[in-house]
């Protein structure tokens, strides 16, 4: 909804920090991130009233808090709520004059909390600050993507999402144009949209570029007038397809966070397959995937990797002002001490990126992704990029997991399924054999109706990994890969039975 910019902006400018809560959460995960940064002053939609009033009696709300509980009206075909204020009709009578701004805000001042998107645990409050949206919006807005009053920006990510609001509503305010904004995004009528309202730019996360691909292919994919596009995730593989079908001229792919302190690449040149240039100080470091730590050398510091190498990026920090979450313990656990020389402290970043020279880099997988299997390092993105190509694949997840009496995970794909054919599991083992090398052919597969994602459309592949290979209680099909076989069969519970057991050896 519009009325989320007009309010984020009216509070910033006199001074109140907006806590931008994830309009997917319910029940403990919204109590959590409700609680988690306390508002005086609650702001409700009328689509997500029921699940605030679902939970309102577990927020233990203050009496001042209870007096503060706002209705915006949405369609108007519900009433207000009994305790709560009609946010439309209290403002009816409010000046349209411009009041005068607060003096004491400063730069260095919260303005919003921002939380993160919860693929791994409870969603955490990310502090941004006014000097961290005004250099977004000059930096965005003028250095990268070159905006000015004539540009109009397609918002295709929600607004309580970083990615909205640090690129997509930051590079308009500071090239002065207008933003398009549909309820939730659809990639049928994206370029519909950008066609109607002219829109020349749009923010993105990897997923919506992918969704838009994978839209059936039509005579007039380049017929928008969409010049430029920002965000992050394009993967390198994917990168030249998605641009040249649809003639974009410009994709500055960027690499980056929420939180403060990590070290932001920015594809400021319009080089291909790249997230960028970053100017201030990084380390790419040595990383041991098996181990899941960064390598250490004798003097049990860390081991900066050659050019063309992978490695984890970490950011440095100062351990006196360092914070990244609103929660100290939960900012702690992000940092590395004693990196290069003792006392220091750096940023983990929770990424492998590869250092291809003069400052720039490529991103190459993101941690917990990259598992080691029959003693060979195994990228899941590789993985899913190989796996999405075969024919019978709308869309896949990879990942590792673990087999009773094996070192490392095993590899095991989520995948959706393409129209109502029966798999073919022949086809797809030869698939695989011929395109995998035989240490990263996957075990297991599971055929899903859909995934669980984040409300910017990421898939929760923490959840497919606890999930692993059990049967009990999941109704997808499973099927897997014994050992000198050539074929894959379904999983049944002799079979389950007989891996824990470790009858099989692989």
């Amino acid at each position: 909804r519009s009325e989320i910019m007009f309010v984020i902006i009216a509070m910033a400018k006199i001074g109140v920090i907006s806590s931008l809560i994830n309009t997917r959460q319910r029940d403990q995960t919204l109590i959590h991130s409700m609680t988690h940064a306390p508002g005086k002053v609650f702001i409700i939609g009328e689509e997500l009233i029921d699940p605030f009033l679902g939970i309102q009696s577990r927020l233990n709300l203050t009496d001042d808090q209870s007096q503060n509980l706002f209705f915006s009206p949405d369609k108007g075909k519900m009433n207000t709520p009994e305790g709560f204020i009609n946010l439309k009709e209290s403002i009816e009578d409010s000046p349209t004059t411009n009041p005068p701004t607060t003096p004491e805000i400063q730069v260095k001042d919260p303005y919003s909390y921002i939380f993160t998107s919860g693929t791994t645990g409870l969603p955490k409050a990310a502090v941004i600050t006014n000097g961290h949206t005004i250099s977004s919006a000059y930096y965005w807005g003028y250095i990268v993507m070159d905006m000015n009053p004539d540009d109009v920006t397609y918002i295709t990510t929600p607004m309580f999402h970083s990615n909205a609001i640090n690129i997509g509503f930051a590079s308009a305010l500071g090239g002065g144009g207008a933003m398009a904004i549909r309820r939730k995004f659809s990639a049928s009528n994206f370029l519909k949209d950008a066609r109607k309202y002219g829109c020349t730019a749009f923010n993105y996360v990897g997923e919506i570029c992918r969704y838009l691909y994978n839209q059936p292919p039509r005579d007039d994919d380049k017929n928008h007038p969409i010049i430029k596009c920002a965000g992050n995730g394009i993967k390198p593989e994917f990168w030249m397809d998605f641009k040249n079908r649809f003639g974009i001229e410009r994709i500055h792919e960027q690499y980056g966070a929420t939180e403060a302190f990590i070290p932001n690449f920015a594809n400021i040149f319009n080089l291909d397959k790249t997230v960028g240039f970053c100017s201030r100080p990084y380390a790419i470091v040595k990383y041991d995937v098996e181990k899941d730590e960064p390598m250490r050398d004798k003097n049990n510091h860390m081991i900066i990797v050659e050019p063309g190498e992978i490695g984890l990026l970490i950011g440095p920090v100062d351990p006196k002002s360092f914070y990244m979450y609103k929660d100290e313990e939960a900012t702690k656990k992000k940092a590395f001490q004693n990196v290069f020389i003792e006392g220091d402290m750096w940023v983990n970043t929770g990424d492998l990126l590869r250092d291809i020279g003069f400052r720039h880099a490529m991103f190459a997988d993101r941690l917990g992704d990259t598992y080691r299997w029959k003693g060979e390092n195994v990228s899941s993105e590789e993985m899913e990029i190989i796996i999405n190509s075969f024919d019978q694949i709308e869309y896949s997840s990879a990942y590792g997991v673990l087999i009773p009496g094996t070192e490392g995970r095993a590899g095991m794909v989520s995948a959706i399924k393409k129209g109502d054919e029966k798999f073919d599991l022949d086809k797809f083992y030869k698939f695989v054999s011929e395109k995998i090398p035989p240490y990263a052919i996957p075990i297991f597969i599971r055929i899903k109706k859909e995934f669980a994602t984040t409300a910017t459309d990421k898939v929760q592949k923490t959840k497919l990994k606890q999930e692993g290979y059990i049967i009990n209680d999941v109704e997808d099909p499973t099927y897997v890969l014994l050992p000198k076989s050539s074929t894959y069969v379904p999983l049944t519970k002799e079979i389950y039975d007989g891996i824990i057991a470790g009858e099989y050896r692989y």
